[in-house]
C-alpha cells in the first residue's frame, strides 16, 4: 500500500498503476521529505513531479505545504490514477495538483511556470542522454534557488549535472535506489 506519509493529507491511501511504474518506497519518501522539510523548501512552493506515475512525490509535497504542483506522466493509464490520487489529496488539503498526460520533454518545452522543487523519477532504464536532455529543458523552468531531486537505480550512476547546466548538491543511497540532489548552476 502506498500512502501519504505526513502533513495535512497524512494517511491518505494512494492507488498505484498496475504496471509500467516503480513507486518510490515509503522509506525513501520519508527520508527525502524529512530532508526537504529541514531546508524549508516545501512551504508555499511550486513543485513539478516528472515521470509522476501515481503522483506520490508531488502529492506528498502538497500534503507538507507546497502551494502548486504539476504531475507529468506520459502513460494515459498512470495519469488517470494520478488524477484520482490528486483528487483524494485535494479533499484533505484544498490544493489540487494539475495532472499533465504528456511526455516530459513535451511538457517542459511548453511549461510557463517557475518551480522551486523538481522531482525527476524516470524509469530505471531511461538512457543517460535522455535524462540529461530532460534536466537541460527543466533548467530554464527553475527558480534560482531551486532543488532538483533525481531518483534512479544506484547502478545507473549520477546524473550528468554539468552537461544539463546544473551542479550536484548531495546524494544518498537506499539499497538499489539512489537520490541525487542538484541545483541550477547560476
Amino acid at each position: 500500500m502506498t500512502r501519504i506519509i505526513s502533513g495535512t493529507a497524512g494517511g491518505t491511501r494512494l492507488t498505484v498503476p498496475t504496471s509500467g511504474t516503480r513507486p518510490t518506497s515509503d522509506r525513501v519518501r520519508e527520508a527525502l521529505f524529512s530532508a526537504l522539510e529541514s531546508t524549508g523548501m516545501l512551504e508555499d512552493t511550486a513543485v513539478v513531479d516528472l515521470y509522476a506515475g501515481s503522483g506520490a512525490l508531488g502529492l506528498e509535497a502538497i500534503s507538507r505545504g507546497a502551494a502548486v504542483c504539476d504531475l507529468v506522466e506520459k502513460s494515459q493509464k498512470a495519469a488517470q490514477v494520478a488524477r484520482r490520487n490528486a483528487e483524494a489529496v485535494a479533499r484533505a488539503t484544498g490544493v489540487r495538483a494539475a495532472v499533465h498526460a504528456a511526455a516530459v520533454q513535451t511538457f517542459l518545452r511548453s511549461a510557463a511556470r517557475t518551480y522551486d522543487v523538481a522531482f525527476v523519477d524516470p524509469p530505471y532504464d531511461l538512457a543517460d542522454d535522455t535524462l540529461t536532455a530532460d534536466l537541460a529543458l527543466l533548467g530554464p523552468r527553475l527558480a534560482a534557488d531551486a532543488l532538483v531531486i533525481v531518483e534512479r537505480a544506484t547502478r545507473s550512476g549520477a546524473p550528468q549535472w554539468e552537461a544539463a547546466g546544473m551542479r550536484p548538491v548531495r546524494d544518498r543511497t537506499f539499497g538499489d535506489t539512489a537520490l541525487w540532489w542538484g541545483e541550477p548552476a547560476v
